[in-house]
């Protein structure tokens, strides 16, 4: 087993450590008035991050996952609301236009999307499916050369920002979850409608919206796969999403642990700075050993994938740990920074509130047992 990054990894990762740096100007302006970061995502196009994973045929960088779970881990750390938008664009948008996408539909689409020159969005969740791919209310009627498509999505991420939308709706019902289909929808489409931001207590600068069709035509060209792949897509990007959001929270653990770190060497009490006291470095001590096996278990399910072997379970447990991890963490650092973790200045509070959205989307920590337990008993 080999546990050292390749050269080119490693210059992914300072790249990305460099920009995290520029994500500091304006940020907590940005939590308070949950500011979109538009200059940063431009940027982030610029970089290359927004295509990491694409072809460079397709205007993407041509990187593995390894790579860009190691560009979101150090994102993440300074500025969570970057790293999820960054996200839902590659792990949920344009990793399904590239594995499934016809020649037209990456052309059209993905090379956009790859330069960051457009924004995507994925849209599963209703109100009362969430995350459950099988149970689709939106539905979209096969008229021929089109599709009529009627319904609401919910807790969508770069809901309101974004060009292109992968909508998953229900076309024969009474196949099932075998009568669902995935469809490109393009902003601005008539009956389109996108609902008011969510204020939400974490990822704030990140918009999350309600989005309405209504009699929206879609053309058949845009379908991705045969009639009825909409669920194994759906299931499939998911497992790519939850290596993105372990990656997010691992992140988010690792930077309040940094900032903990940091604090506690500088603030004394008694005559001596308190990482010299036995309690605080118990606390260092374990949040280390968490966060490095999250990071392992993150590094490992981004390589399994990258290896072409099966990957859910690996990213289920990648996801729940390291979650599980960014909460419990991000906790223990507004601890150590006493009554100052509780002031925003000194980011630890917004760290916190960010973690918590980790243990949710893509599946609550429950979910995650579920895939996992399935695994374990086949």
């Amino acid at each position: 087993m080999h546990f050292e990054l390749s050269e080119e990894h490693k210059i992914i990762r300072a790249a990305a450590r460099e920009f995290a740096q520029e994500l500091k100007v304006g940020i907590i302006e940005r939590d308070e008035e949950a500011k979109f970061p538009y200059q940063f995502v431009k940027k982030m196009g610029e970089l290359g991050f927004m295509g990491i994973m694409v072809p460079e045929q397709y205007g993407g960088a041509g990187l593995d996952t390894l790579a860009y779970v190691l560009a979101l881990e150090e994102i993440a750390k300074i500025d969570a609301s970057a790293a999820v938008i960054l996200s839902a664009h590659n792990s949920l948008v344009i990793w399904g236009l590239n594995e499934y996408g016809s020649e037209e539909q990456k052309q059209k689409y993905l090379v956009p999307l790859a330069k960051g020159e457009k924004l995507g969005a994925f849209a599963l969740s209703e109100p009362e499916a969430g995350s459950d791919a099988s149970s689709q209310h939106t539905t979209a009627e096969d008229k021929g050369d089109y599709y009529l498509l009627n319904g609401t999505k919910n807790w969508i991420t770069n809901g309101g920002n974004a060009d292109i939308y992968l909508v998953i709706a229900q076309t024969n019902p009474e196949l099932g979850h075998k009568g669902i289909n995935v469809l490109i929808v393009e902003k601005g489409a008539t009956g389109f409608t996108i609902g008011p931001k969510e204020n939400k207590l974490g990822i704030r600068s990140s918009d999350t919206h309600s989005l309405m069709f209504t009699d929206i035509q879609v053309p058949k060209e845009n379908r991705i796969g045969e009639d009825g792949f909409g669920f194994k897509f759906a299931m499939k990007t998911l497992d790519g999403g939850r290596i993105g959001i372990a990656a997010q929270a691992l992140g988010i653990a690792a930077g309040a642990y940094d900032l903990a770190l940091a604090y506690s060497k500088e603030r004394k009490t008694f005559g001596k700075p308190i990482s010299n006291h036995q309690a605080i470095q118990f606390k260092l001590a374990d949040m280390e050993v968490e966060i490095e096996a999250a990071r392992l278990l993150t590094y490992k399910a981004a390589w399994t994938k990258d290896q072409g072997l099966p990957y859910g379970k690996e990213a289920a447990m990648a996801k729940l740990h390291a979650s599980e991890v960014a909460m419990k963490q991000t906790i223990e650092a507004v601890q150590i920074h006493g009554g100052y973790g509780y002031v925003k200045e000194y980011h630890v509070e917004r760290l916190m509130r960010d973690a918590k959205i980790t243990q949710i989307y893509e599946g609550t920590s429950e979910i995650q047992r579920l895939v996992i337990a399935r695994e374990v008993l086949k």
